[in-house]
């Protein structure tokens, strides 16, 4: 088996803040993540659900190194990239790159695609066989975008169509490991589809990996190999897709789960609905013991004073929980 592309090692990115009201400020420590280990092979996709607030994309942009590491190890292509600086990652930038969530912010409104695309060739010092422009035209007619139309403003196109731009500039370098931040989160149901459906066909073209974050369960069974569920910055449950949509272990994946529509109303009407009771607590001040231990039903003494370590069962199905389900 061929070596992993990625491997994180107790990756935690944590924030200094402050509490309180204007007279009675505080200082503290926001824990976005707090110790994840993954492994990336070549050609997989990764997907990384969780509520609002998990720490999801704080872990992607961690992984990319744009926000700086407070602890562990990120390892890309076997090279320990933890403490690289801003120099030294600039090469490694053709291989580790990300699509943004909302494509209209992440393109620069004052220039013309064929700009925004033909900036990764100028800032990593590179021209493309038969020049930068021919192949600005080439990844545009690639992302089904019109190549004519690369003197055109962002703000000229539909948001789908944004993020094709955005995915253009992701491959323009052939990266080896992409972070997809809900790609398709901003997107209509129908262009959902198609944007999904060509960074799968991208994935088979390049052997790209891909990191994809997302709150949409459909979407990530529908791409990803494996899963990651996050909550409050920690690792609950990771499994293959398929073992873990058929057999969610974690309580909170079972509730994550049970919330995903089905388009038979029969099954609906049958299925359990779980409500989760209360809010997502506050990173600043997490739960003792197991992070999701003030709104799971299974709680005991026990989950409220020992924290919760992700053990490994069958094929490789690893669950953080004193109580799994089955």
């Amino acid at each position: 088996m061929s070596e992993p592309i990625l491997k994180l090692e107790g990756l935690k990115k944590h924030f200094n803040t402050t509490t309180g009201g204007a007279f009675n400020k505080k200082k503290a420590v926001l824990k976005a993540v707090d110790g994840i280990d993954l492994e990336v092979n070549p050609g997989e996709t990764i997907g990384l659900v969780g509520e609002s607030g998990c720490g999801k994309t704080t872990a992607g942009r961690t992984i990319l190194k744009l926000y700086e590491p407070t602890d562990g190890k990120i390892i890309f292509n076997g090279e320990d990239i933890t403490n690289y600086s801003r120099a030294k990652m600039k090469p490694l930038r053709r291989e580790m790159q990300m699509i943004f969530q909302d494509p209209f912010a992440s393109l620069n409104p004052r220039q013309t695609v064929g700009t925004i695309i033909a900036n990764m060739f100028e800032i990593q010092g590179i021209t493309p066989p038969g020049g930068v422009e021919n192949e600005v035209r080439a990844l545009m007619e690639r992302v089904g975008l019109n190549p004519e139309h690369l003197n055109r403003y962002p703000h000229e196109f539909s948001g789908g169509q944004r993020q094709r731009i955005g995915v253009a500039r992701a491959i323009a370098l052939k990266p080896k490991l992409i972070v997809a931040d809900e790609p398709v989160s901003a997107l209509d149901v129908s262009i959902q589809a198609q944007v999904v459906n060509l960074l799968e066909d991208l994935q088979d073209e390049f052997n790209l990996s891909y990191i994809f974050v997302a709150h949409d369960l459909s979407v990530v069974q529908h791409i990803s190999d494996r899963v990651i569920v996050m909550y409050l910055g920690k690792v609950m449950e990771e499994a293959t897709k398929v073992d873990l949509f058929a057999n969610p272990r974690h309580p909170y994946t079972k509730a994550l789960l049970s919330a995903v529509p089905t388009p038979d109303p029969v099954q609906g009407r049958k299925r359990e609905r779980i409500m989760l009771q209360g809010d997502l607590p506050s990173p600043i001040n997490p739960p003792a013991g197991c992070v999701f231990n003030t709104r799971c039903w299974k709680a005991t003494e026990k989950c409220r004073t020992e924290v919760p370590l992700l053990q490994i069962g069958k094929n490789n199905h690893k669950v953080a929980c004193h109580f799994p389900e089955n």
